[in-house]
């Protein structure tokens, strides 16, 4: 299993789908196993929660930059 895949998967469908992105802030396990399908060792599942909060930071971070770049032109 590609765990990076994976987390690309999951910020995609948080991102489509504000409802599974409010579920996945209160129970994020049972989100990414709903959305892979399977059921995953916790220490894997761990690994995929911090990717996915990490670059649903990183996103939010670039998205705010560039509105404040569109504000300073």
């Amino acid at each position: 299993m590609d765990i990076k895949e994976q987390i690309t998967k999951i910020v995609e469908e948080i991102s489509k789908n504000p409802n599974i992105k409010e579920q996945f802030e209160k129970e994020p396990v049972k989100v990414i196993e709903k959305v892979i399908g399977i059921d995953l060792p916790d220490d894997v599942v761990m690994k995929i929660i911090d990717g996915v909060k990490a670059k649903l930071t990183i996103d939010g971070v670039s998205k705010t930059a560039d509105a404040l770049k569109s504000i300073f032109k």
